[in-house]
């Protein structure tokens, strides 16, 4: 089993930065895929972005080009990197990782979340 834990939300005015942390422990030799994502209040949970083993990343069109996905395999560390927020940015930051193999995800551990508020 895999922990997870956030940190790095916030209250942040329109425009501003935030930077997301998600430490994971256990048996994260297992894991090569992990992930942000969202939930903003009344609605589904969504994909901020993911990041894979090798580097390749994923972001949903709503942040491309503003958030930032990265992984230091050192620390077990992966961040998320927030520029240019905006209110609609605003919910709980979930971070998830997981094993993807022959199609199915395996091992699948979610974090607590933390909280990104974005202030217009």
């Amino acid at each position: 089993q895999v922990q997870l834990v956030e940190s790095g939300g916030g209250l942040v005015q329109a425009g501003g930065s935030l930077r997301l942390s998600c430490a994971a422990s256990g048996s994260t030799f297992s894991i090569n895929v992990m992930a942000w994502y969202r939930q903003a209040p009344g609605k589904q949970r969504e994909l901020v972005a993911d990041i894979r083993s090798g580097g390749v990343t994923n972001y949903a069109d709503s942040v491309k080009g503003r958030f930032t996905i990265s992984r230091d395999n050192a620390k077990n560390t992966m961040y998320l990197q927030m520029n240019s927020l905006k209110p609609e940015d605003t919910g709980v930051y979930y971070c998830n990782a997981y094993r993807s193999q022959s199609g199915l995800k395996w091992s699948d551990s979610w974090g607590q979340g933390t909280q990104v508020t974005v202030s217009s």
